[in-house]
């Protein structure tokens, strides 16, 4: 029989679960070394690599034609090893022990430091799958209004310390999705334009006003703001979530 002459006395389930750990190994190898394309190298608290950053080697370098003629993206990039990333912001330790907490030594708001921090995304607008620009203002939208909940607009915007500080004049609209991403607060009375955005997730909408807790009014001014009156950028969405964000920890006391 082919069992007999061929394999003999080879034992075929033992080669078979043996031949599964080895490539269930290779697998939680392949897997793990991909997971650090993001995030890696680690910084320790001198900006420096970490001696004991991971079990595996950060995986060789690879690049990716990002879709729209944006480019391309190399990760993980190993360009900033060397590099002070922490050059800049406004911290200091509090302590010579590793693992101290970071102390913001100007306005955290401002600076862009603990929970107001931001990440480098890409100064350009969301697209869809078509690349078309995903939020939009609904004044510019003929074709959306509000179907459910209250039309905030027209609203008094009122901050965490009972200040009336605008009113709503817009809603910014994820337009693949029919979902309101932001509201457009103008911080003149006279509504001469002095705008800002406020992230929906941080408002409360009533019957007579909207409720921004995270921010005072002294804050307002500051809220960044877009270099476009019909688009937001990734990077600019991610400064002002980042601002509202760190109101809830500094806005009192920077008001």
């Amino acid at each position: 029989m082919v069992g007999e002459t061929f394999f003999g006395d080879f034992d075929l389930a033992s080669a078979a679960i043996w031949l599964f750990w080895i490539f269930f190994a290779g697998l939680i190898y392949y897997l793990q070394t991909e997971n650090m394309r993001e995030g890696y190298p680690l910084r320790d608290d001198d900006d420096g690599v970490p001696a004991n950053e991971s079990l595996f080697p950060l995986p060789r370098e690879k690049t990716f034609i990002l879709r729209d003629g944006k480019g391309t993206l190399t990760v993980p990039s190993r360009a900033y090893e060397d590099s002070k990333m922490r050059d800049g912001l406004a911290l200091a330790q509090s302590s010579a022990a590793t693992g101290s907490p970071w102390i913001p030594t100007g306005d955290p708001m401002v600076d862009g430091v603990g929970p107001a921090a931001w990440a480098p995304r890409r100064d350009t607008p969301e697209l869809d799958a078509h690349g078309h620009v995903k939020i939009k203002p609904m004044a510019g939208l003929p074709d959306f209004k509000v179907s459910a909940g209250r039309d905030p607009r027209g609203l008094a915007v009122v901050g965490g310390d009972g200040e009336v500080v605008g009113r709503v004049t817009d809603m910014w609209v994820d337009v693949p999705e029919a979902l309101v991403r932001f509201l457009t607060v103008d911080l003149n009375p006279e509504g001469t334009g002095k705008t800002r955005l406020i992230p929906i997730n941080m408002a409360k909408i009533g019957s007579d006003r909207v409720v921004v807790k995270s921010l005072h009014a002294a804050n307002w001014d500051n809220v960044p703001t877009t270099k476009s009156m019909d688009q937001v950028t990734l990077l600019e969405e991610d400064k002002i979530m980042a601002y509202y964000a760190g109101g809830t920890m500094y806005a009192k006391g920077t008001a």
